[in-house]
């Protein structure tokens, strides 16, 4: 076994703090990475403080992972040692079902196994993630990191990169379209760097007008106030596509009337209430409402090659591990601009 020093919390009303802890030594299929850089997920506070339910303590939270190869098994193919390399939400799933099948490992039917708060495939040892020295993954469930970007900004696209991504391939989002993107945080950032890259029309919906310097600098084309309602009312109608980032409590129905006829909103915030959708902001015009996760694993590959033709990474804060606590209370605040992401060499100081 491989000792690993990492942050760990030890149940869901305490800090992280230092922990000490055992990788499985690599076997033939698998390969070591000394992490780098992990970021920081709004999902990591949702878990260590058991806001989602089912946290298994104690919990070394991160799936946003990227370092360098140091060791293979005579098996590997994909990545050689000194390789760039990342890991993202999944290290395993069950690869047989019709979802693995088609390379939707995220919607694995028998469950993927999560990077961290999950169990390995024996059933019994917990996976434990990124905030952390080194971990071990099965090639299959690792991803190569295009040498351009820099690492330490492209960790994030392990997660927001992917989540944003995905659901603008999936719906076929093409040059010349409209898309709106709800909301200016991590994912929103991303989701308006990538379908501006994509050569869609991006117009931010922010609930101030706060952002709308960033917004731009970001590469929108245009920002809605959305809590003014003649600038919401004259987007009545306007848009193929929009993506939806927001996790608080908000009205859906004020922006599937933005839709056009057979458009698509698309959700990959996870609101804490259910939302209110009205049977007629959908019927009259044949609009969809739909959810979207990460993508799988040849498709987070795809975004990140993506991402390194059109040199695109998360805007970020680097942070020491030391700093996480503090961290985690400023992500409540929306106090980042606009992802954390942890510098480990400062774990090993």
């Amino acid at each position: 076994m491989i000792p690993v020093r990492g942050y760990a919390a030890q149940d869901a009303k305490s800090p992280l703090a230092p922990f000490q802890f055992e990788r499985r030594e690599p076997g033939p299929s698998d390969v070591q990475i000394e992490i780098l850089y992990c970021g920081v997920c709004h999902s990591d506070l949702h878990q260590v403080r058991d806001e989602w339910g089912g946290s298994r303590f104690p919990m070394v939270p991160g799936h946003e992972i990227i370092g360098r190869v140091v060791r293979v098994g005579d098996q590997v193919k994909k990545v050689k040692v000194g390789d760039m390399a990342g890991v993202g939400c999944m290290v395993d799933s069950c690869r047989t079902c019709p979802s693995c099948q088609e390379g939707l490992e995220q919607y694995c039917e028998k469950g993927n196994v999560q990077t961290y708060n999950g169990k390995e495939k024996d059933g019994q040892t917990a996976t434990q993630g990124g905030y952390s020295e080194a971990i071990v993954v099965d090639e299959a469930f690792t991803l190569k990191i295009p040498e351009n970007l820099d690492p330490a900004a492209a960790a994030p696209l392990l997660c927001a990169g992917i989540t944003t991504y995905s659901p603008l391939r999936h719906w076929k989002v093409q040059p010349g379209q409209r898309v709106g993107v709800v909301g200016l945080g991590g994912l929103g950032h991303m989701g308006v760097k990538l379908a501006k890259a994509m050569g869609a029309h991006v117009t931010v919906f922010s609930h101030t007008d706060s952002k709308k310097q960033d917004a731009t600098r970001l590469g929108a084309d245009a920002v809605v106030v959305s809590s003014n309602k003649e600038e919401m009312a004259a987007q009545t109608g306007g848009f193929d596509f929009i993506l939806d980032t927001v996790s608080a409590q908000h009205d859906i129905n004020a922006y599937l009337r933005l839709l056009r006829r057979d458009g698509h909103l698309v959700l990959v915030g996870a609101p804490e209430k259910p939302l209110d959708v009205r049977p007629f902001s959908l019927i009259p015009t044949r609009r969809s409402f739909s959810g979207s996760m990460i993508g799988g694993i040849q498709e987070t590959q795809e975004m990140l090659d993506f991402c390194g033709k059109h040199n695109i990474v998360s805007d970020i804060e680097l942070i020491s591990i030391q700093q996480v606590n503090d961290a985690y209370e400023r992500l409540l605040k929306g106090d980042v601009k606009y992802r954390f992401v942890i510098d480990l060499a400062s774990l090993r100081k």
